[in-house]
């Protein structure tokens, strides 16, 4: 059975990353998310092994040590997010492809793990500026919040050249468009 691939995104807030992977899955493109392990407690109804792998801090810091995250990040003390590499290599030895949806440090580690056997993406706004007007129309969060992720978006963006491909969506279906071209020549690759 021939094995499956990864395709990895990573964006700043508001560029769109999410309705760009939802249209490709709109569009019939084959593909599985990974569920990510946290050390934090469910919200609402979250489910363990749906939305997430809900584990302590003590379990995820054994998983950690033995070696069963391909990425993981502490974001605040004790709470960890993290993808398990069996999560992962089930479904790949499966043949199924997997996407992420992650950082970009996670994404550039995942990418440096798997090699040609992933892709990664970056998903750019066309300026700053068109970002910071996304985020506001938004109308979901304060403006101190806003310039928090303004300010973490800078950050990402210095990161961008280490992906595969940079989709800057200024139009939204181009970047649709590109993303699935460039993601079906992939996985016609051998």
């Amino acid at each position: 059975m021939k094995k499956g691939k990864l395709i990895i995104f990573s964006a700043p807030s508001g560029c769109g990353k999410s309705t760009i992977i939802n249209a490709l899955r709109e569009r019939g493109m084959q593909f599985e998310f990974s569920v990510s392990a946290t050390s934090r407690q469910p919200r609402g109804t979250e489910q363990d092994g749906i939305e997430y792998h809900f584990l302590t801090p003590e379990q995820f810091r054994d998983k950690i040590d033995n070696g069963e995250f391909i990425e993981y990040e502490e974001v605040y003390k004790d709470q960890f997010y993290g993808t398990l590499r069996s999560e992962v290599e089930s479904r790949l030895n499966a043949g199924r492809n997997v996407i992420f949806d992650i950082d970009v440090k996670g994404a550039i580690n995942v990418k440096r793990q798997y090699g040609n056997q992933a892709i990664s993406m970056f998903i750019m706004p066309p300026s700053v500026e068109e970002l910071s007007r996304r985020l506001h129309n938004r109308g979901t969060e304060t403006e101190q919040q806003i310039e928090k992720r303004i300010s973490k978006a800078q950050l990402e963006i210095s990161y961008a050249d280490q992906f595969d491909h940079i989709i800057v969506n200024n139009i939204l279906e181009q970047a649709i468009s590109e993303t699935e071209n460039i993601i079906n020549n992939f996985l016609l690759c051998e």
